[in-house]
């Protein structure tokens, strides 16, 4: 037995969906307006990374946001993003210790959004998807 109404959770997977693709497109707009896509590439390549991978990344933000705002297979896309953000912490924020305030960033706020990503997946799409993942329960 669970103590999760079934009438609401799929309203909760709702909003983590809606806040896990608003933070992506949150951080394309930074690469984009901010740091500029090539000023992005530039710091990908001072790290070590194809410079190329920028625009992938930025690409990847972009789409996923917009596929979990909108319900387009969101446990699925969920799953896709979760590279990226481990990628964030094993070649940017890793080094810089745990919290975020670090210096460049700690590793600690990917992580999270990893494992908010995770819980999407297993929880299901949520109430409003455009594309549900699967047919059936959405949670």
């Amino acid at each position: 037995m669970t103590n999760t109404s079934s009438s609401t959770a799929p309203y909760g997977a709702l909003v983590l969906r809606v806040t896990l693709g608003a933070a992506f497109l949150a951080h394309f707009a930074l690469k984009l307006f901010v740091f500029t896509p090539a000023g992005t590439a530039a710091f990908f390549g001072s790290i070590g990374l194809p410079p190329a991978l920028a625009y992938v990344t930025m690409a990847a933000e972009l789409a996923g946001g917009l596929a979990l705002i909108v319900g387009f297979k969101p446990r699925i896309v969920a799953l896709a993003l979760i590279p990226l953000l481990l990628g964030t912490i094993f070649t940017v924020h890793g080094a810089n210790g745990f919290f975020f305030d670090s210096k460049g960033g700690g590793w600690e706020y990917p992580a999270f959004w990893s494992i908010a990503l995770l819980v999407q997946a297993l929880i299901g799409d949520g109430a409003f998807a455009l594309s549900p993942t699967r047919s059936g329960r959405t949670v």
